[in-house]
């Protein structure tokens, strides 16, 4: 005869119950989650940003996910201040939009409401040249 899984552990718990995360933290409360680019818009940033390696312009990234805003950031060198941030802060949706993009001294290149077009910042300009 098989014996049955004991699911009654030491100290008196049941297995099957669910148990909320806040209940262990300090405080009782839940804290917020940070915020984070979804598959659709890291999927867009990914995209340029494997263009810019393809061409040779960037090189590295780090993903930063805070509690106000998240920020993609890119560099030439790793060990160096970031080339660009694409940030997505969520306050300035109604407002401004809550995509832009900065470079390193700051200054606000693009910031919109729709992902996609703050990102043609990077889009390259044909240029016409005469022989």
């Amino acid at each position: 005869m098989a014996q049955k899984p004991d699911t009654q552990r030491r100290d008196g718990a049941d297995d099957n119950n669910v148990v909320e995360l806040s209940q262990f933290r300090p405080g009782g409360k839940a804290e917020p989650l940070p915020v984070t680019f979804h598959r659709r818009e890291l999927d867009a940033i990914l995209w340029v940003y494997g263009r810019m390696v393809g061409e040779g312009e960037w090189r590295d990234y780090a993903l930063d996910h805070m509690k106000d805003k998240a920020v993609f950031s890119v560099f030439k060198r790793s060990g160096e201040m970031p080339l660009f941030r694409i940030e997505k802060n969520p306050k300035l949706a109604s407002k401004q939009g809550a995509f832009s993009v900065t470079n390193t001294h700051g200054m606000v290149l693009k910031r919109g409401h729709d992902l996609r077009q703050v990102l043609k910042v990077f889009d390259r300009k044909l240029k016409l040249v005469e022989k």
